[in-house]
């Protein structure tokens, strides 16, 4: 069974402008790009979580679907899942997971911020 953990931060510090803070104390991790949070990483009921934004509509689809994804615990239902670790969960889906919500915080910053990641990622 692959790392939630390791996987989900390996993943979001490899991209551009990504830091990683404990703003709630030690056991939360908090990764963001440009101070927007994009992934929270977690223990809840003794399990491995990470928390992501996701399109509303991509949000219920994916609970539909995969049995460890479930609304943002602690977070807008609507605007973020949390994946929990399962033996089921595939390293390139958690990949995919992270790096689309890192995209949907990107898309929302101001054009100046948008092109600096965007040469960032081309280097």
């Amino acid at each position: 069974m692959i790392s939630l953990h390791t996987v989900a931060e390996k993943t979001a510090l490899a991209l551009p402008e990504t830091t990683c803070s404990q703003p709630f104390g030690e056991g939360c991790d908090v990764f963001k790009v440009m101070d927007k949070v994009f992934m929270l990483s977690f223990h809840l009921e003794g399990k491995a979580a990470v928390n992501l934004k996701v399109l509303p509509d991509n949000g219920v689809m994916l609970r539909d679907i995969y049995p460890f994804i479930r609304a943002g615990w602690h977070m807008n239902k609507q605007h973020w899942i949390s994946v929990f670790a399962d033996k089921e969960l595939e390293e390139e889906l958690l990949q995919d997971l992270v790096l689309n919500s890192y995209d949907l915080v990107v898309s929302k910053l101001n054009k100046g911020q948008r092109q600096r990641i965007e040469l960032l990622r081309n280097i």
